[in-house]
């Protein structure tokens, strides 16, 4: 079975939600500026039971291998800044500020995107 390019750009994008919803346990991230104490309640409103809960739908197993898959799929794109573009786009970023991060117009920026799916189709359709 052939991918065509919108089903490339739409599991690039399931792939990024899914990493979104990746759990994220505390100190699992490299430490900056921190320190080990806990948090300190400031108000009474601020204590256990007060704000309303959020409740994060971790994502299934076939989710996740979804998502390597479709990240392992970014290695077929040469350039780094055309990585950068199509991952910015599955993360959900609008044209301007992919352009200002990688220093290209508007128009460049699309027509690096779409290569950059083309040549992941391309490599995609020869392996099968």
């Amino acid at each position: 079975m052939a991918l065509n390019t919108t089903q490339i750009v739409d599991r690039l994008e399931l792939a990024a939600s899914t990493l979104r919803r990746l759990p994220n346990p505390p100190r699992s991230t490299p430490r900056r500026d921190g320190n080990t104490w806990p948090q300190v309640i400031h108000d009474v409103h601020e204590a256990y039971g007060y704000n309303k809960t959020q409740i994060r739908a971790v994502p299934s197993a076939k989710d996740i291998q979804h998502m390597e898959e479709a990240i392992d799929w970014l290695r077929y794109v040469p350039e780094p800044d055309n990585r950068k573009i199509l991952w910015m786009r599955a993360e959900g970023f609008r044209w301007r500020p992919i352009c200002i991060q990688v220093g290209l117009t508007r128009s460049t920026a699309h027509r690096r995107a779409v290569a950059a799916v083309l040549a992941i189709q391309r490599a995609i359709n020869k392996r099968r």
